[in-house]
This record gives C-alpha cells, sequence and structure tokens, in this order.
C-alpha cells in the first residue's frame, strides 16, 4: 500500500511535474483555495499562501529528496531565531515536523530497499547510546518533573535524527562538498547581514525586539553601542559560531584551490573576524588561538608554524597596546590575566552546585535546570541555577554518567575524525577532515563556557558535520575521478 502510493506520488508530482490531468486539478485547487485566501484574509492571506507553498513543497523534499531538504533545514536553522522577532510563532515545531518527515521518507525507502550501509562508522554507536541514555531518562527517579523531559527531549532525540539524515543523504563525494560549502556560505552571509546592522543599521523588527525585553536590551547594548548579532538570537551564540567558520575558512587558504577561490575565502573570514569583533563577545576570540593551535598540531607544516608563530606574535602586540576603542578592549579583555566579574559568577555557582551533580548520578532529568526547570519544578534547587555551560547542564540534568557518555561521543568523533584526516591521501578531501576536526576540537572547548552545541544553527551544522565525517573517506576515489575528469576536460580544451 505505502509503496503503491509513493510510487504514484513520485509519478504524478515528480516524474510527470503535475502534467497530466490529475496534476491540473491539483494546481487548479490549489490556484483557488490560496485566492480565496489572499481575497478574504489580504496581507495575511498573502502571507498564508507564501507558507503553504513552501510547506507543501518542503514536506513532498522532505518526504522523497532527503538531500535537498537538508538546504532546507540548514537554512531554517539560520532563520528561526531572526524570523521570531517579527513574530513570536513555534517555528522550531516546524523544523522538528521536517526532520520527521524526512526520517520517514527514510523509511519508506528503507521498505524496500534494505541497506543500512550508511551507518557503518565508529560514531553511529556512541551517538545511538546517547540517545537512548536521554531517552531512558524519563524513568529518573530523581527527575524533578517528567513535563519538563518531554518538552526538552525533542532538542535532543530529534535533532539527532539529521546525524542519521545526513549520513542517509550525503552519498556522494559531489553532495559532501556541495553541503559543506554551503555551510560556509551560511555562515558568511550570517557575518555580512551582522556589518549590514553595524554600519547601516538595525530593522524596526530587530529595534522592536531589542527594546521588548529590558534584561535583552541590557545584554546588547554595551559601551555606548549596541553589539551585532545578525539572524542570531544573542551576540555570544552569532560570535562563536562565525569563530568556527572563519577558522576554517583560513584552513582553506592553505589547500589546492584556484586562486579566485582563495580571494573569496579570505574576503569571507575577514567579513568573518569583523563581525565577531562587532558581536562583542570574548568567548569566540579565546577559541581562535585553540583552533590554530589545533591546525598546526595537526598539519606540522614548517610553513604553517611560522605563519601561526608571527601571527601570535601580532595577536599578542594587539592584546596588550593600550586601547580607548570599546571593541578592541572588549576583545582585550578576554585574554587578560584577571577574572571577569562574569567568570567568578560562573565558578562559584559550579563550586556551589558539585555536591549535587556528586550526589545524583544520574541527573534531575532533562529540562530540570533554566528555564524549563523554573517553569515546572519552580521550588527544585535547579530552578533557579544558571547552568552557563554545555558541560554543567549534562552534568547537572543527566549526571556524571551522562556526561561521562557524552565526553565519550565528541572524544569518539575528535579521534575519527583524526584518523580519516590521517588516512586519506587526496589533497582536498584531507583538508575538509582537517578542517571538520578542528571545529569539532573548538566546539568541545566552547561547550564549558557556554552551551555552544545547543544554540540554533550550530547544532544542525554540528549533526550534519558528523555525517561528514562518517561519510567522507567513503568517496575519496570520486574524488580522484573528479580531477581525472578535469584534467581531460581540460587537456581537450
Amino acid at each position: 500500500m505505502i509503496d503503491a502510493l509513493k510510487d504514484w506520488l513520485y509519478l504524478v508530482i515528480i516524474t510527470k511535474k503535475l502534467n497530466s490531468f490529475l496534476g491540473i486539478l491539483i494546481i487548479i485547487f490549489l490556484s483557488v483555495l490560496i485566492g480565496g485566501f489572499v481575497a478574504v484574509l489580504e496581507l495575511l492571506g498573502v502571507v498564508f499562501a507564501i507558507a503553504v507553498v513552501f510547506s507543501i513543497t518542503a514536506v513532498l523534499f522532505a518526504l522523497f529528496n532527503q538531500y535537498t531538504c537538508l538546504y532546507i533545514v540548514l537554512t531554517l536553522g539560520c532563520l528561526v531565531p531572526w524570523l521570531s522577532k517579527i513574530r513570536d510563532l513555534p517555528y522550531g515545531i516546524s523544523l522538528d515536523a521536517l526532520l520527521m518527515i524526512m526520517s520517514l521518507g527514510i523509511l519508506m525507502k528503507q521498505s524496500y530497499k534494505r541497506d543500512l550501509s550508511f551507518l557503518q562508522s565508529p560514531i553511529t554507536i556512541p551517538i545511538v547510546l546517547w540517545i537512548l541514555y536521554n531517552l531512558i531518562q524519563f524513568f529518573n527517579p530523581s527527575a524533578v518533573s517528567q513535563l519538563a523531559w518531554m518538552y526538552t527531549v525533542r532538542s535532543v532525540a530529534i535533532l539527532h535524527l539529521l546525524y542519521f539524515i545526513a549520513c542517509y543523504a550525503l552519498n556522494s563525494y559531489r553532495r559532501i562538498v556541495s553541503v559543506f560549502k554551503f555551510m560556509i556560505l551560511m555562515a558568511t552571509f550570517a557575518a555580512l547581514y551582522g556589518l549590514n546592522q553595524e554600519y547601516i543599521g538595525f530593522s524596526r523588527y530587530e529595534m522592536i525586539w531589542l527594546h521588548s525585553d529590558m534584561e535583552r536590551f541590557q545584554l546588547i547594548f554595551q559601551w555606548g553601542r549596541l553589539r551585532i548579532f545578525s539572524f542570531f538570537g544573542d551576540p555570544t551564540n552569532f560570535g562563536m559560531y562565525l569563530s568556527y567558520y572563519a577558522i576554517i575558512s583560513c584552513i582553506l587558504l592553505t589547500g589546492p584551490f584556484k586562486t579566485w577561490q582563495k580571494v573569496v575565502l579570505g574576503i569571507a573570514a575577514a567579513s568573518m573576524f569583523l563581525a565577531m569583533g562587532l558581536a562583542g563577545s570574548r568567548t569566540p576570540f579565546v577559541l581562535v588561538p585553540f583552533g590554530l593551535i589545533m591546525f598546526t598540531f595537526l598539519t606540522l607544516n614548517k610553513k604553517v608554524i611560522l605563519t601561526i608563530v608571527f601571527t601570535f606574535m601580532l595577536g599578542s602586540v594587539f592584546i596588550f597596546k593600550s586601547t580607548n576603542n570599546a571593541i578592541i578592549f572588549r576583545i582585550q579583555s578576554a585574554f587578560s590575566s584577571t577574572s571577569s566579574d562574569t567568570m567568578d559568577v560562573r565558578l562559584n555557582n559550579q563550586k556551589m552546585i558539585q555536591p549535587f551533580i556528586r550526589a545524583h548520578p544520574f541527573g534531575a532529568g532533562l529540562g530540570s535546570a533554566g528555564q524549563w526547570g523554573a517553569r515546572f519544578a519552580p521550588n527544585s534547587i535547579l530552578a533557579k541555577f544558571p547552568p552557563d555551560s554545555g558541560f554543567v547542564r549534562i552534568a547537572v540534568e543527566l549526571g556524571w554518567l551522562g556526561l561521562i557518555l557524552y565526553l565519550y561521543l565528541l572524544f569518539k568523533v575528535v579521534n575519527f575524525s583524526i584518523h580519516c584526516y590521517l588516512r586519506v591521501r587526496h589533497p582536498k578531501v584531507k583538508i575538509i577532515y582537517l578542517c571538520l576536526t578542528v571545529m569539532i576540537f573548538m566546539l568541545f572547548l566552547a561547550s564549558y563556557p557556554q552551551e555552544a552545541i545547543i544554540q540554533l544553527p550550530t547544532s544542525l551544522c554540528f549533526y550534519v558535520t558528523l555525517a561528514i565525517i562518517a561519510r567522507l573517506k567513503d568517496f575519496e576515489h570520486e574524488a580522484y575521478l573528479e580531477d581525472e575528469a578535469a584534467e581531460l576536460l581540460s587537456a581537450r580544451n
């Protein structure tokens, strides 16, 4: 029944492209329906019509073309925080629904084409264990609220589906490279939009959103200026997101690419670093030198070592030079030997919660700390506890056993990525593995001072990155074939 329905839909919609009697009826029905909404609801009807068309298209791609839908998901990941500023709607649910439909489409295909070879990777088992551990937290006897678990688990279990979806969809070298380029492109657009906020100004919707919450405004308006945040919900998340891709762009500059490509990468990296500075967050600039150190350690190239040493020397002069510029001073404060008030507060909070963590090996349950804890268990000890760290949140909510399992997952990913980087021989495949290894390492470090990985769109990029790490090695031969094809084409011309 399912196979017949799928084949019929594929024939009518994909093969014939609605060029049939039934297809014409579907188009007429949708046209009348959308026209009626536009006529009755005016502007709201236009918005609704666009949303309906986009939703139908997205659902069809999610069912039958998971690869194309990956681009939609990654784009939505960047735009959801921005759309929330215009109209506060549950956009995240639409993202979850897309992931569920994509998974359903894969299951439909697996019903007649049983092939799970795309999941044969050493990092798949730790991911499955992590998902199962989060699911069984529903039965945690120490959980402060099962309702909080229900609200929180979707961000764990459902988002992790993206790893399996991406492993299935990225079934060729060309697809992997295209998605990798797209993620860098999205980071570049985010940086450029942030620069637009700085030099042209914030939109009316963004200013309304800023002034609607005094605490939010005070966080973003500092040193007499508004910190830019681009499509994101806050400058810190924006700055950390850019730091990963700025380093990736710098690493790619050392790769076997054409001159014009390196020029584009250089402009992208410069835009990201400038936007990071204007965002005014300290954490991203602390991550940058660690990313460069990891890059140097993995390559052990004399030119790279000399370049990084020279860069660090210039950076040291920049850090210790006195300035009256608020942006530069905030960057310098990230490397100051004296702790900031913010870091002191975080360290004191962590010291205070340590006895609780030791006494609860399985934690207090998902959603027990922060926003959901205050909503569903306002009288618990964690209701007013701000984790301010991905690792601390896991230790509090899932216990020190959960933290060990999560650290094992991250370690396994970094270990496997390094293994693949050392094993592959094609220069472009090798440098992609180098970029992704450094990125995961930076995310690993960022999870201590911030809740880095769970934030949109970083969370989506993280799971797609894991899939690329798992799959890229399988298509190294295709990279060689592309090189041979390019050489033959060049010889003919």
